[in-house]
């Protein structure tokens, strides 16, 4: 695919092998999904299926912002580095107020990205982090599975991440870190637990391990699915024509625009 700018002919670097999605993504567990099914709407399926006969050019990508959020320690970074690097570092340093991560992906033959901010988990950071969870489509809610205080805080972090989303504006995760680090029968019972605070949450439950990177991909899969689809059928709602899903919609993402949006919603947040 390729498109023209300024007179020049501009070729996209083609999508890592890694990140086409084809099939709709399985979920972890069914006791706490978001979704319960196996397969694509039937009106996003006809809506790839329109672009992809049209040839349409891969201009404009079509992007969804993830927040990340949780206690301290308990895995975030480690989890996105895993994902978007494939490289786990035990001495990691702590995340100070943001970060972010943008990761292209083919999903049915079409375009799109998740823009994944990874906010720092200390206190004397919040005011900073809290003015970047504005416009999430994904809240992603961590914790630590072998620290179950961290699971009972992540009711505190997902209310603060709403406070500046809409009501059921956000599809929300629940995610228990370092599976790892637990016994098969202590897993059975944190899990347990960790699906009874999801169903609360009305989120969907996964237990990684970004050691090992079990289940990363897959989880990351899965958000990338229900953000991509999500994302299509809220177009259709507007009423935007198939051949333009997919267009616009584009999130700021570069470190200038970071640097310029931090500078003023701090001063507007931070007391």
């Amino acid at each position: 695919m390729q498109e023209i700018q300024n007179g020049t002919i501009h070729i996209p670097p083609p999508v890592s092998k890694d990140r086409v999605i084809c099939e709709f993504p399985k979920f972890y567990t069914p006791e706490a999904c978001l979704q319960l099914k196996h397969d694509w709407n039937i009106e996003t399926h006809a809506a790839c299926k329109d672009r992809a006969t049209r040839h349409q050019p891969w201009d404009r990508m079509k992007m969804s912002k993830v927040v990340i959020v949780g206690d301290l320690n308990v895995g975030k970074t480690c989890l996105i580095n895993r994902f978007c690097k494939d490289v786990f570092d035990r001495d990691y340093k702590a995340t100070i107020g943001v970060d972010f991560e943008i990761e292209r992906f083919e999903i049915k033959g079409m375009p799109f990205s998740l823009q994944i901010w990874d906010t720092a988990g200390q206190e004397k950071f919040k005011c900073i982090a809290s003015a970047y969870y504005r416009g999430a489509q994904m809240i992603i809610t961590v914790f630590d599975m072998a620290d179950i205080k961290s699971l009972e805080h992540t009711r505190q972090w997902l209310e603060d991440a709403m406070k500046d989303n809409e009501p059921g504006s956000c599809l929300i995760f629940l995610v228990g870190t370092k599976s790892d680090l637990l016994a098969p029968e202590e897993q059975h019972r944190t899990e347990k637990d960790a699906i009874q605070m999801a169903m609360e949450m009305q989120a969907e439950f996964w237990a990684v391990s970004a050691k090992s990177g079990e289940n990363v991909q897959e989880f990351f899969f899965r958000v990338a699915a229900l953000a991509f689809e999500d994302a299509t059928l809220k177009d259709l709602d507007r009423g935007i024509t198939q051949t333009s899903i997919g267009r616009g919609g584009n999130i700021r993402s570069d470190r200038v625009n970071l640097e310029e949006v931090m500078s003023k919603d701090v001063k507007r947040n931070c007391c």
